[in-house]
């Protein structure tokens, strides 16, 4: 196959320019998409199981041993009961008390309970609401959902304002190497170059820049992206421990930085063609 040879490229300070913004723009981009992606999930697998889930919170020490003979006397019932350490409440509780303040004695004892049928939470809610606090995750944990919900279309519009912010840039640079070569490409013209040809030029040069700026944002988005789903995994309760990202979720990830060569090769092409036009 013969390679095609480029009749002018960018100068140096134009390439710089390209790369750092397109490097920019795809980091915002792969790290919204990564966000979205995350709490999308999260939400739709917590929505999937929330109705099964429960805390129990025993605020008077003698009522302990009934809260335990219940969950004993109907084990069948339980998918899962893990009592939560009192170190475990104290960090949950670290952003919202004073440094060195002692609140080990004022903790009640918690239970995260899990059924394994959500038919079963109102017999278990009345067995033990007389002696515990009994909170459904369902209740309480409807505006985490919306306000995951929310995140999810924040996230995403900022994707695609990132997406459309590449499309403008490229739109401009390509007009502006243009200009800039103006000479070059009433030389081509005159030579019988056809407007592929010339598009193809600049497709070629829009490519290469694109892909090196691709790279390096993608490979500087992937350690927050980890570092956010780390934090995120580290969470004992609530919505944020359910974040993660599926297989598809890192193909759909690592595909971003594909569509965004491919997208600015085609704003490439179509804007050297409507400058081509014009003359």
């Amino acid at each position: 196959m013969k390679k095609t040879k480029l009749v002018f490229s960018l100068v140096k300070e134009q390439s710089i320019f390209m790369t750092v913004v397109i490097s920019v723009l795809t980091f915002l981009s792969v790290l919204a998409l990564g966000i979205a992606l995350a709490v999308g999930g999260g939400v739709i697998r917590w929505n999937n199981q929330w109705d099964k889930y429960a805390t129990v919170q025993i605020t008077n020490p003698d009522n302990t041993n009934y809260v335990k003979k219940v969950f004993e006397e109907n084990s069948n019932k339980f998918s899962n009961i893990q009592e939560i350490s009192k170190p475990e409440m104290e960090r949950m509780l670290q952003p919202w008390i004073s440094s060195g303040a002692k609140v080990n004695n004022y903790l009640p004892v918690m239970y995260e309970i899990k059924l394994k049928k959500s038919g079963d939470m109102k017999f278990i809610r009345e067995k033990i609401g007389a002696r515990a606090k009994f909170l459904t995750h369902t209740s309480a944990l409807k505006t985490s959902i919306s306000a995951g919900w929310k995140l999810v279309s924040i996230t995403t519009l900022i994707l695609i304002l990132m997406l459309t912010s590449i499309g403008v840039c490229i739109s401009y640079i390509s007009r502006n190497i243009a200009m800039l070569h103006k000479h070059e490409l009433e030389i081509l013209n005159q030579v019988g170059a056809s407007d592929n040809f010339i598009a193809r030029q600049m497709q070629i040069i829009v490519a290469k820049i694109s892909s090196v700026a691709c790279l390096v944002g993608f490979v500087c988005a992937l350690p927050i992206i980890l570092m956010i789903l780390s934090t995120a995994q580290s969470a004992r309760v609530g919505l944020m421990s359910t974040l993660s990202l599926s297989t598809t979720g890192w193909l759909v990830l690592a595909l971003l930085p594909i569509i965004i060569v491919i997208f600015s090769v085609y704003i490439t092409k179509k804007t050297t063609f409507k400058i081509l036009s014009e003359n």
